[in-house]
């Protein structure tokens, strides 16, 4: 099955968006610091829809990748979501002027980034051409009937999907860690899962969230 979309992720630290994107249907390529980015985007043939910026990188910085960005005429006009650590208004402003479409602080929560992607790619006219998207399948399921979750389970799933980890699930629903644990498990073996990203994105697909 054809992607989504193509995304060139620039982050000196990628893992975790290689590991997710590829799993909600989206190809992606990895450029370690702005440089490279420059090189692979200049490719023949290679032809993105967006690009998921990290601001913090050696060599060549997200702010400096992104003015040489802007600055090209060949790809200035692809949608790129900036990544920072730095939960600052000014740099966010910034970051906007210079011609981000979007900014994304660190530690981001996965539903909040997959949003983000889908509305810019909407904005840029993808969605129309790609509504069978609804429907990628993830490599990770089994094809096994799935038992229902449990309210409990639902609520801790909830918030695994907003970031949160099991202490901070704990104080906020009131129950000991192990509780946790013990929920987190039986949602795993529920959904035919091995851990919390793949539980989250099963439960996105299958609405299991709302």
């Amino acid at each position: 099955m054809s992607s989504i979309a193509k995304i060139l992720i620039v982050d000196d630290n990628p893992k975790y968006l290689n590991d997710v994107l590829p799993m909600y249907g989206y190809e992606t390529v990895t450029a370690l610091d702005g440089l490279q980015a420059l090189k692979i985007l200049n490719t023949e043939g290679n032809l993105f829809d967006l690009i998921v910026l990290d601001v913090m990188m050696p060599n060549m910085d997200g702010w400096e990748t992104l003015k040489a960005i802007r600055n090209n005429k060949d790809f200035k006009t692809i949608p790129v979501i900036m990544l920072t650590a730095v939960d600052a208004e000014q740099k966010q402003v910034s970051g906007l002027k210079f011609g981000a479409d979007d900014y994304i602080v660190k530690p981001f929560s996965l539903p909040n980034l997959l949003a983000r992607i889908e509305a810019l790619l909407r904005r840029s006219k993808w969605g129309d051409e790609k509504k069978e998207a609804k429907n990628i399948n993830l490599p990770f399921t089994s094809g096994e009937a799935i038992e229902p979750l449990t309210s409990r389970e639902k609520e801790v799933l909830k918030l695994v999907a907003q970031g949160a980890n099991n202490n901070d699930i704990a104080e906020k629903l009131f129950i000991r860690e192990v509780t946790v644990k013990t929920h987190l498990n039986s949602v795993f073996k529920k959904l035919n899962v091995t851990n919390r990203t793949q539980a989250v994105l099963l439960a996105m697909q299958m609405n299991l969230l709302d």
